[in-house]
């Protein structure tokens, strides 16, 4: 197979508002190093770690919402995910649907035309497990929103679907981030789980991700998605930010909360939790301060998780999870790659209901 020396690609030039993503239509193609394959960019989905990335939104000198805009002012020591610079230029996007087209010493030849989704976690081959020593692909390398991408061979699930490759882009951040959150907070069939924000990305694979664990899920999201909410098989969908929460819920007690969205309504949510419930966050979409009552923590034995770094087992189960159909997609749009401004737009949003996917080459 011939390989273009260059390709299309949107590039992000440093920290800033989105005309910090420039397209290139003649950059560079990158060739797979040892231990490394070519991927062929079929699709690419959108998530908040590349609007934040851009727009320096995990500094700590930011407490604002997410806004996908610029920020007056951010710390440029730990602007990225993991507290630390990133490297500018630098291509984002991380959940690719692709084929491999090439591979590099020491990988198996064979693996030339396996269809791919990405496992976005760069981990230490020797010490997959060590989350100190993890990066985030589109974050510390080169990603995917491009024609053409390099990884780990070993980060390249295969995966055996009848679903497009826009559909199958929507799974990997949204789906392997909600999966953690639930593994970190032990959700069983007996737990019923409140999911704030769930028309969004991570917010729907949550409700589907529960429902599968056997849970009873109880969703908010604004009334206009209430049908789309209900349809991905939460048992009730209550407005996105009730007055009175525990009145809305009536019967239902809440052992878990899975929150993606923090903001000025976070306490609430921590007060209709029962005795020895637990918390578990991987977002902050609505603003990252908020206010706790350490009583409430410690008199109630409540028990709050981050997640950020997954197992490394949870993206191959997600995978198993398509394959199986025990999870389905959920497209809201899909966008070509020189149209990325404009997807963003709409992903930062949030008038949409699942995930928006570019493509590239349309």
């Amino acid at each position: 197979m011939t390989l273009p020396r260059t390709m299309t690609a949107m590039v992000t030039m440093g920290h800033g508002d989105l005309d910090q993503m420039v397209l290139h239509t003649d950059w560079p193609r990158p060739d797979p190093a040892a231990g490394e394959v070519l991927i062929r960019v079929g699709a690419c989905g959108l998530n908040n770690t590349d609007v934040n990335t851009r727009s320096g939104w995990y500094s700590r000198a930011v407490t604002e919402a997410t806004t996908g805009g610029a920020f007056a002012e951010i710390n440029e020591d730990d602007p990225a995910w993991g507290g630390s610079p990133i490297t500018f230029p630098r291509i984002q996007g991380a959940d690719i649907c692709g084929r491999i087209v090439a591979v590099g010493a020491g990988v198996d030849a064979s693996r030339i035309g396996e269809r791919i989704m990405t496992d976005n976690w760069l981990r230490d081959a020797d010490d997959p497990g060590n989350m100190t020593k993890t990066g985030y692909f589109g974050s510390e390398c080169d990603g995917g929103f491009a024609e053409y991408a390099t990884m780990p061979s070993r980060n390249a699930l295969p995966v055996s679907s009848d679903l497009s490759d826009a559909e199958l882009a929507t799974f990997s951040c949204s789906y392997s981030t909600a999966e953690g959150m639930l593994t970190r907070a032990a959700v069983t069939a007996e737990d019923t789980v409140l999911v704030p924000g769930a028309s969004g990305g991570v917010g729907g694979a949550l409700v589907q991700l529960a429902r599968r664990r056997g849970a009873r899920v109880i969703a908010m999201a604004s009334e206009a998605k209430h049908a789309d909410v209900a349809a991905l098989g939460a048992d009730r969908v209550l407005p996105r930010a009730p007055h009175d929460l525990r009145a809305a819920l009536g019967e239902d007690r809440i052992t878990v909360v899975a929150d993606v969205v923090g903001g000025p309504y976070w306490p609430t949510l921590i007060d209709i939790l029962e005795r020895g419930g637990r918390y578990t966050c991987s977002g902050a979409i609505a603003g990252p301060m908020v206010t706790l009552d350490l009583r409430t923590l410690y008199l109630r034995d409540l028990t709050f998780t981050g997640s950020t770094v997954i197992a490394p087992e949870v993206m191959r189960d997600v995978i198993r999870y398509i394959e199986n159909g025990d999870i389905r997609p959920v497209l809201a749009a899909t966008y070509p790659l020189d149209r990325l401004h404009e997807a963003q737009t709409a992903f930062i949003a949030k008038r949409h209901t699942g995930n928006i996917v570019v493509v590239p080459g349309t």
